[in-house]
């Protein structure tokens, strides 16, 4: 067994196991070592293995595990691969027959899974170990998840063992993938794609980059495309404003980049491109041309048979909607995706087809194409929010390609840390129970996508918010809202945490002699003097904003800045009063109150929170007044 696989083995007895690990680590196989277990040895009678769709179901076909030393086979019938062509009816009605048959394994899709339980009670599925693949298609709405439904149903009406598995916990649309009170019934495993990367042989890097780009991407894309790199290109949705609508012209203008048409496979649809620098063919799979569904399936064929285990079968595939979740292309080096993607899930996805481990294949690449705003447009502020959340979304992810830390209090007369990976802060709370120690585990980029996934959140992460009202207000209460179950206490320490691992993820670390040095707030602080308050004083994503400010011309900055600042973020009573002592210590320093008209945009918004406080303290007097000539009448 991998790394991964070794752990969730080892957690084999739980009755809800969720598994959280990258694209391409192994979680099938792990899942099958776990399912023959039950069956052998914990009791249970069936196994039922639900896939999105169907061509995810070859990832669950018969394996043979025991040449490799483990005590039994993993064995699907054909009869019991409901992921392969035929209605739904008859994929519902053998599911059925399967639940009242002696055989032991099955796979289909979530959709047969959803229309076999329209017929089932929960209890029809007691004795039985149900495995979610792509867990974060379930979620906690489940008035609009049948998925969820149907999962909420069978752990409250039979003794079913659950496994999850998932690439990427947090789903799109912000709605949880399970309630709390769900979510605590699961045993989570997880397992990093630093963790990953280091148990591979030959891909030992990952970088994640963006490209910005004005007018049409289609004039653009020969800046970021390299022929000499398998890639795939995912173009943007019709129905984005990076889209130019005519999709087919879009895949035509990318070949052109790389060369001349010579001719069309008839058998897989591969077309071969003559580049027009070096004369090499080049082979281009076009997934985005619906207008021939059995062309579009003969090369989807061949991609899944051949391309798979053939490096030279192709170099580029053209997508739009395909050859993300699942999709198997072990030699790809390059993702490159044009616009903003809203969903952090899918970007996960996109960045999985390109981290599976292959010979030659030293380092691979996400970037990120996304249109500059322009102030002549009428969508400026959306632009610029789509800039925001698709850095911050990068920023996520190279948080999570990052080294794991261990973050422990540091005492007086505490010697220097000497065990690897770990650091001591003065004043930093460690976690005090074991809620909060598993989230710390197995949450906290979980936790992060969260908060980067809120709009107040985004606009307060380039700066528009002091950094200790986005350290102490908006973040605490983006964790209240995500564990409710947890006391003041408990969201302080996870606070914490959040914002100390991002802060030193963030910060650039340098060895001068024997002492290390990083980079907060454009200071070098000696890592052996960090304390809770200086971490507390630096916004952990400031960073979305220095790499704008870097990568686009000082014209689009301002244009930037400009809608950044002109987007009044309503403040909370709670926040007005974590400010309220920074504003005294400003009035003390500077011996005035602060300006609402001031050009210092810190000023500018102390002078608003006064004011808010003002208004909120005539409110309460009035409303006290009312109080009390009612009483007296």
């Amino acid at each position: 067994m991998r790394e991964m696989q070794q752990r969730v083995f080892a957690k084999r007895d739980a009755q809800h196991l969720l598994v959280k690990a990258p694209p391409a680590s192994g979680k099938s196989r792990a899942l099958m070592f776990v399912a023959l277990d039950k069956l052998y040895n914990q009791g249970r009678k069936k196994v039922i293995v639900a896939v999105p769709e169907r061509s995810i179901g070859a990832s669950f076909a018969s394996t043979s595990l025991s040449k490799f030393g483990f005590f039994a086979d993993w064995d699907i019938k054909p009869e019991h691969n409901l992921c392969d062509a035929g209605s739904s009816a008859g994929k519902v009605d053998a599911f059925i027959k399967f639940l009242e048959g002696p055989d032991a394994t099955l796979v289909c899709t979530h959709a047969t899974l959803r229309f076999a339980f329209e017929k089932l009670a929960p209890e029809s599925f007691n004795g039985t170990v149900l495995a979610i693949d792509e867990f974060h298609h379930v979620s906690a709405d489940t008035e609009s998840s049948r998925l969820g439904a149907l999962l909420r149903d069978v752990m409250m009406g039979s003794d079913v063992h659950i496994v999850a598995m998932t690439g990427s916990y947090f789903r799109g649309d912000s709605v949880p993938v399970l309630s709390a009170e769900d979510e605590a019934k699961f045993t989570p495993v997880t397992f990093n794609y630093y963790d990953q990367l280091n148990g591979y042989e030959h891909l030992r890097s990952l970088g994640i980059g963006h490209h910005f780009y004005q007018g049409r991407y289609t004039d653009a894309i020969h800046e970021v495309l390299d022929p000499d790199k398998k890639t795939i290109v995912h173009i943007p949705s019709v129905n984005s404003g990076e889209s130019t609508k005519e999709k087919l012209e879009e895949v035509g203008y990318i070949i052109d980049v790389i060369g001349k048409v010579e001719t069309t496979d008839p058998d897989t649809g591969i077309i071969n491109v003559r580049r027009n620098d070096t004369g090499a063919i080049v082979r281009v799979a076009d997934l985005v041309d619906d207008t021939d569904q059995k062309k579009r399936g003969d090369t989807l064929r061949y991609l899944t048979s051949t391309a798979s285990k053939d490096r030279d079968a192709v170099d580029v595939i053209i997508a739009l909607g395909m050859a993300k979740e699942g999709f198997d292309w072990p030699f790809a080096e390059r993702a490159l995706t044009v616009g903003y993607r809203a969903s952090l899930t899918e970007v996960i996805q996109i960045i999985g087809r390109v981290t599976r481990d292959s010979p030659g294949k030293s380092h691979a690449q996400f970037t990120n194409l996304i249109a500059e705003p322009d102030a002549s447009q009428g969508e400026v502020k959306v632009s610029v929010n789509n800039m925001l959340k698709a850095i911050t979304a990068s920023l996520l992810m190279e948080q999570v390609l990052a080294q794991n830390f261990t973050f422990k209090t540091k005492k007086f007369g505490d010697d220097d840390s000497t065990v690897r990976g770990e650091l001591k802060i003065s004043g930093f709370k460690e976690p005090s129970s074991e809620r909060v120690k598993q989230i710390v585990e197995t949450d906290l980029n979980d936790l992060k996508a969260t908060i980067l996934q809120d709009d107040t959140f985004a606009r307060a992460a380039a700066g528009n918010v002091d950094a200790e009202t986005t350290n102490k207000v908006l973040i605490p209460k983006i964790i209240r809202e995500k564990y409710p179950d947890l006391d003041d206490a408990q969201v302080e320490e996870v606070r914490q945490q959040v914002v100390v691992d991002s802060v030193v993820k963030n910060g650039e670390v340098r060895e001068v002699g024997d002492k290390r040095f990083i980079k907060m707030a454009e200071k070098f602080v000696n890592i052996d003097e960090l304390h809770i308050n200086l971490i507390d004083s630096v916004n952990p994503f400031q960073r979305a904003f220095e790499v704008i400010s870097k990568s686009v011309t000082p014209s689009v900055l301002r244009i930037i800045q400009d809608s950044i600042a002109a987007t009044r973020i309503e403040i909370s009573e709670e926040e007005a009063l974590a400010l309220f002592p920074k504003i005294q210590q400003w009035v003390k320093v500077n011996r005035r109150r602060p300006d609402r008209r001031a050009e210092d945009p810190t000023e500018k918004h102390y002078a608003e929170v006064l004011l808010y406080l003002q208004r909120r303290k005539q409110q309460r007097e009035a409303e006290r007044r009312m109080a009390e000539t009612g009483a007296q009448q």
